[in-house]
C-alpha cells in the first residue's frame, strides 16, 4: 500500500472514532473496530485486558525479542465545537485530546509490519483503556498484561499541539510528571454569618490552608527539583448568610521523584493537622497517587531518536525535549520495564492553536502516517532481520 492509500485509510478510520468517542472503560465499540482491524491484519488478538483493552500479537520469524507500542483509546466529557463533519455524535463526549489519532497512528504501524514484515521477532500492540483518569493502565497490569504478553520494550506516543508539526520530541528520564490527588475535609461550627464569635469557622480555616499549601513547594522542595500544588475546588455546605461547618478542598500534586512525592503527602498533612488544630477545627486528609511520573529509559530513547532521524528527517528531532507537568498512565508501564514515551507536534504556521482538551481541538492527519512509519522503524531497528 503507497503512503497515500495509506493515508487515506487512516483518515478514514481516524475520523470514524472521532465521530464516535467513548469514555473511560466504555469503549466497546472502539475496541471492537480495533480488533477486526487487526484480525484483517493477521494479528492474534485477545480483547477485555483491563475492561475494554486489546491486544494485538503479530511473530515474524524466529527472534526472541517482544517489541510492544501503546495506544490510548479514551474521549472526553467535553462537548465539541470544531464542526467538523466528523464531529463527535454523541453530546457531551469528544476526543478532545487526540486519543483517536493515537489509535490509528498504532494501526497504520500495524498495518505497516504485517504488509513488509521486515522484523524478526514480535511486536505486540496494546490498545489501552482510560488513560484519562489513570485507571486503565493499572486495570490491564492488574489484569496480568506483561505476565500473559510479555514485553522487552515499551514505546508510546502523544500528540503535542503546541510543538512544530511533525517534529518528535523526547529526552532521557522524565518526560511528563507523576500526578497525586488530595481533599481535606475541614469541620468547625457553623452558624449565622452576624456572629462568627459564636463557632469555628471552617471556611477561614481553610483559606489558610490553601495559603499555607503554597510554602511546600517555595520552602520545602529542593530548589532544583520540580513541584507543583494545586488547590482546584472547595466547597461548603455554607449559604450568603451561614458560615459553613464543613469545607471539602480538593486538588493535585505533580513531581518527578517518589521522594518529592513522600515530602508534599507529609508536609500537607502536617499542615492541615496543624491549622485546624489552632483553629479548633478537625480535618480528615486523603491522599492517592494516581500517576507515575513517566521516566524515559536511556537506550529505549536513543532507538525513538534513530527511529524519527530516520522517518522524519534529523532536523525534525529534538533529543532533550523540554519536560512537561502534565500526567500519563504510561509511566506505570514503564516503572516495570524499559520503555520511552515521545511527544509529536501538530502546530501549523499560520494557523490557531487549540490546546489539548479544548472543545475545538482536532488532531492532524498529516501526522498519522508519520507516527505509523515512526512506530513501524522502532520495530525494525529492535527486531533486525
Amino acid at each position: 500500500m503507497s503512503n497515500e492509500n495509506l493515508n487515506n485509510q487512516l483518515m478514514e478510520w481516524r475520523h470514524y472514532l472521532h465521530s464516535y468517542p467513548e469514555t473511560a472503560f466504555e469503549e466497546e465499540n472502539t475496541a471492537r473496530f480495533v480488533a477486526e482491524k487487526l484480525q484483517e491484519m493477521g494479528y492474534e488478538v485477545v480483547t477485555g485486558i483491563g475492561k475494554t483493552g486489546v491486544v494485538g500479537t503479530l511473530k515474524n520469524g524466529d527472534g526472541p525479542g517482544i517489541i510492544g507500542i501503546r495506544a490510548d483509546m479514551d474521549a472526553l466529557n467535553i462537548q465539541e465545537q470544531t464542526n467538523l463533519p466528523y464531529s463527535s455524535k454523541y453530546p457531551g463526549k469528544m476526543h478532545a485530546c487526540g486519543h483517536d489519532g493515537h489509535v490509528t497512528t498504532a494501526l497504520g504501524a500495524a498495518k505497516l509490519l504485517a504488509d513488509r514484515k521486515n522484523f524478526n521477532g514480535t511486536v505486540r500492540f496494546i490498545f489501552q483503556p482510560a488513560e484519562e483518569h489513570g485507571e486503565g493502565a493499572l486495570a490491564m497490569l492488574k489484569d496480568g498484561l506483561f505476565e500473559r504478553f510479555p514485553i522487552d520494550e515499551f514505546y508510546g506516543l502523544h500528540n503535542m499541539p503546541g510543538l512544530p508539526e511533525g517534529q518528535i520530541h523526547s529526552k532521557v528520564g522524565g518526560i511528563m510528571a507523576s500526578e497525586d490527588n488530595f481533599e481535606i475535609r475541614i469541620k468547625g461550627k457553623g452558624g449565622h454569618a452576624s456572629a462568627p464569635n459564636m463557632g469555628v469557622d471552617a471556611l477561614v480555616t481553610a483559606s489558610q490552608i490553601i495559603l499555607a499549601l503554597q510554602t511546600i513547594v517555595s520552602r520545602n522542595i529542593d530548589p532544583i527539583d520540580t513541584a507543583v500544588v494545586s488547590c482546584t475546588e472547595i466547597h461548603t455546605d455554607g449559604t450568603v448568610n451561614v458560615i459553613p461547618t464543613n469545607v471539602v478542598i480538593t486538588g493535585d500534586c505533580r513531581s518527578y521523584k517518589p521522594e518529592v512525592q513522600s515530602l508534599i503527602k507529609e508536609r500537607m498533612q502536617a499542615i492541615c493537622g496543624s491549622i485546624c488544630e489552632a483553629n479548633g477545627a478537625t480535618c480528615e486528609f486523603t491522599y492517592r497517587n494516581s500517576f507515575s511520573p513517566t521516566v524515559n529509559w536511556e537506550d529505549c530513547h536513543h532507538t525513538v531518536v534513530q527511529a524519527a532521524k530516520n522517518v522524519l528527517g534529523e532536523e525534525n528531532v529534538v533529543d532533550h525535549a523540554q519536560p512537561i507537568m502534565g500526567s500519563e498512565d504510561f509511566g506505570h508501564f514503564i516503572d516495570k520495564i524499559p520503555g520511552c514515551y515521545v511527544f509529536l507536534g501538530g502546530k501549523r504556521e499560520g494557523e490557531e492553536v487549540y490546546p489539548l482538551h479544548h472543545a475545538k481541538f482536532d488532531y492532524k492527519d498529516e501526522n498519522l502516517v508519520r507516527g505509523a512509519e515512526f512506530f513501524a522503524e522502532i520495530v525494525r531497528l529492535k527486531l533486525p532481520l
